[in-house]
């Protein structure tokens, strides 16, 4: 079901230990991700690194980045099955905006 793009917003954790460069790669890749399957970035917010809730394959801390971005309904799903295969990536989380 194809549909007009909707706003999403995506909240990431990226790997502690990846130094700056692989940080802006993973960054870089993710919105790349979602320009391939026909998104649209607005935004990228880095909130840094933080403590985590609970420890994540032996990581007790994650760098933060926020990303808000239009993207048709139906590649959703898409876009989240190619970040799970990449190990940098701890979790992550995608909310729909507005109705």
């Amino acid at each position: 079901m194809a549909g007009e793009a909707r706003d999403y917003e995506m909240v990431y954790i990226l790997r502690p230990d990846l130094d700056e460069e692989g940080r802006r790669a993973k960054i870089a890749k993710v919105q790349q991700i979602i320009e391939l399957e026909a998104g649209a970035v607005q935004t990228t917010d880095e909130w840094g690194t933080r403590l985590l809730a609970y420890e994540i394959n032996h990581f007790r801390e994650g760098y933060y980045v926020l990303v808000t971005f239009t993207l048709p309904p139906d590649r959703v799903r898409k876009v989240e099955e190619r970040l799970a295969m990449d190990d940098a990536l701890l979790r992550y989380q995608t909310v729909r905006l507005g109705n």
